[in-house]
């Protein structure tokens, strides 16, 4: 029994003896690949013919990649605004003014990235962020002044140590001759660094109570939620 395309062989031969792909046959007669992969086996095409059909496949390659990373961006998009949007809704729940939580969120940041054996408070990151953040909470909840802030730097062998200095003292509002020490990591001699890295800032408060205090909480209020699941 012939297929109801049988009528369309003839066609179909003749697009793919004059160099069309079996892709592009298929979507101009509507003839399913398997039908045409029987009828045109025994087709020959010419090199020229053979060579400019690769040559559409990789540039059908390349432009699906590029749809591929124009989508995924696209979606990428939507899931950053939608977590956006959700930290909205629990900032919008919370009273950033309120001593307690500014505590909490000092405390579990300290947990992460504060000194834990020095006697003293201190912090190091290369975030700007953070360490504003960090200052800027002991500023409210205690009082304390960033003049007090000792800062020490540590940077890879090709950054400029005074250039970096300046940088920090600005962005952190830090008196530049609070910054007392450089270190530079010599392991890093001959690599390039990347593009908009300013090293490790540490600060250093003196005084213990407060790392004692901001570790104590974290810790317990960890326990804390572990006992609640439990």
């Amino acid at each position: 029994m012939l297929s109801k395309w049988f009528e369309l062989k003839p066609k179909a031969l003749k697009l793919r003896r004059s160099g069309l792909s079996l892709k592009k046959i298929e979507t101009r007669l509507g003839i399913p690949r398997s039908t045409l992969s029987g009828w045109l086996k025994d087709v020959e095409l010419t090199k020229t013919q053979k060579a400019k059909l690769d040559r559409d496949w990789r540039n059908a390659l390349v432009k699906a990649r590029k749809y591929a990373v124009l989508w995924h961006n696209s979606q990428k998009r939507i899931r950053l605004e939608e977590a956006r949007k959700e930290a909205q809704v629990v900032l919008g729940k919370l009273d950033i003014k309120n001593k307690e939580v500014l505590d909490l969120a000092l405390a579990m940041l300290y947990l992460g990235e504060g000194f834990k054996s020095a006697t003293k408070t201190g912090i190091g990151n290369s975030d700007p962020l953070i360490l504003n953040f960090f200052i800027s909470g002991l500023e409210q909840n205690y009082g304390f002044s960033r003049k007090k802030v000792k800062c020490d730097l540590h940077l890879r062998a090709d950054q400029n140590p005074f250039k970096l200095k300046r940088y920090w003292s600005r962005i952190l509002k830090i008196p530049l001759s609070n910054f007392i020490s450089v270190s530079i990591d010599q392991r890093t001699a001959g690599k390039k660094t990347y593009r908009g890295y300013k090293g490790v800032c540490v600060l250093n408060f003196a005084t213990v109570a407060i790392q004692r205090k901001l570790i104590y909480l974290s810790e317990q209020f960890c326990r804390n939620i572990v006992a609640l699941g439990g």
